[in-house]
């Protein structure tokens, strides 16, 4: 069903998961069902994840109101302004990872796929400043590299550099309480 399953990465991502939200806890992942989101599955989380909408076009999500957390794992970096659903989750905690740019190579792009490609390949910088203006505040966050067994100079690189950041990250409380009261109303 799924071919080159990132062994190494969804270890640490699961490492991290039950760190800020030990099982049994209610997830609801940004993205279709995945590997990871079986994976979750497995270690006694129960699984929401969206059905394939462009979040561009519609970053307003709906989510049961069970979550306790949202998570993204990279799908933020395929978005041209995942700004506007980042401030629109309803939510108090997220976990998210994306790639980090690499000054050895270019962002990635499926030449077959046009659905599978980055728009965004960030610096950390960059992202805290995009989770702070829209309205969180970054709680932990961890670097993870992605070594290969590729023989070359890139791939030697890989092994010394890191390639995903993930970061733990929950809303602001004024900042959540103001904008939920002005968009509901009271």
């Amino acid at each position: 069903m799924y071919n080159k399953i990132p062994v190494n990465r969804y270890n640490k991502t699961l490492k991290m998961l039950k760190e800020i939200c030990p099982s049994p806890s209610v997830i609801f992942d940004l993205g279709v069902r995945n590997p990871f989101s079986e994976i979750m599955e497995k270690n006694n989380y129960k699984v929401y994840n969206t059905v394939g909408q462009d979040f561009d076009l519609e970053p307003q999500i709906k989510m049961p109101d069970d979550v306790d957390l949202v998570t993204g794992f990279e799908i933020i970096e395929h978005l041209v302004s995942p700004y506007s659903l980042l401030r629109n989750i309803k939510a108090k905690k997220i976990f998210l990872t994306v790639p980090l740019k690499l000054w050895f190579a270019k962002a990635y792009r499926n030449k077959v796929d046009e659905r599978d490609r980055h728009y965004h390949e960030f610096e950390a910088w960059q992202f805290d400043w995009l989770l702070e203006k829209s309205g969180w505040k970054i709680i932990k966050k961890e670097f993870w590299k992605s070594p290969t067994n590729k023989i070359g100079f890139r791939p030697f690189l890989r092994l010394f550099t890191n390639r995903y950041y993930a970061v733990y990250a929950e809303r602001i409380e004024e900042e959540f309480d103001n904008y939920y009261k002005g968009v509901l109303n009271l």
